[in-house]
């Protein structure tokens, strides 16, 4: 799938919601995500919240294995693992991910989350994606 069909495709999967990101690029085995700054919840002390980060990565990992097996709305996620790295400084979050392997029953996929125009990551994620048996023809 392409970046404009996977965010036709997420927003409609979501009807009355607009969805928090934007797909950007999408590549062999790699999808750039980007939570816009007015979009960004920021906790006490001026950082983008744990939460938000966590639903960015999550998002941009759906988005990743949507790219390889097409719209199936109900790939969901089974696993997520995050590590926060250092304070991630307000502004758009940027989420690059990896395809690190896709299977039949499942994808895992590696998220990089940056803030505010610096690339250094602020945050990496480990996302599995169970993906759903195909219905019997």
């Amino acid at each position: 799938m392409t970046a404009e069909e996977i965010t036709t495709f997420i927003r409609g999967s979501f009807p009355g919601n607009e969805p928090w990101q934007v797909v950007e690029e999408v590549g062999p085995g790699r999808t750039v995500t980007r939570l816009p700054a007015d979009r960004v919840v920021i906790r006490p002390g001026g950082t983008v919240s744990g939460p938000t980060l966590m639903a960015v990565a999550d998002s941009a990992a759906w988005a990743a294995t949507l790219a390889e097996i097409g719209p199936v709305a109900l790939s969901v996620t089974s696993h997520l693992s995050i590590h926060f790295l250092r304070k991630p400084g307000p502004g758009d979050v940027v989420a690059t991910t990896e395809m690190l392997r896709r299977g039949r029953r499942q994808a895992v996929v590696e998220v990089r989350l940056a803030t505010g125009g610096d690339p250094t990551p602020v945050a990496t994620a480990t996302v599995t994606y169970a993906i759903p048996s195909a219905p019997p023809s």
